[in-house]
């Protein structure tokens, strides 16, 4: 593999983590930033819009994936991929601790 797919594949995995709190939000009916919310990721975004927000970034992760070619036959490129899951998850838990906190 080139190392370009190993750069998608990590790209991948922050795209597809920051989907599941916006797209968990949004069909929850609840409220929750985004990059269009005003302060621009502090304040709250309408639930469709979240909906919509996590619909781009699972659209755009499944094709960066697609891109990556992660196979089960290549450790470097599963490793790369969940080490991106922890750092993206670590990251958005650490950004949205005090979302509710005025």
């Amino acid at each position: 593999m080139e190392w370009y797919h190993y750069v998608s594949g990590f790209w991948s995995a922050l795209f597809l983590v920051n989907a599941v709190p916006h797209y968990a939000a949004g069909i929850q009916g609840n409220k929750f930033p985004t990059p269009f919310s005003n302060p621009r990721g502090k304040g709250l975004s309408s639930p469709v819009l979240n909906v919509v927000w996590a619909l781009v970034n699972m659209l755009t992760g499944s094709v960066l994936f697609k891109f990556a070619n992660i196979s089960t036959g290549d450790w470097l490129s599963l490793t790369i991929f969940f080490s991106a899951v922890c750092l993206g998850s670590i990251f958005l838990s650490s950004h949205f601790k005090h979302k509710h906190q005025e």
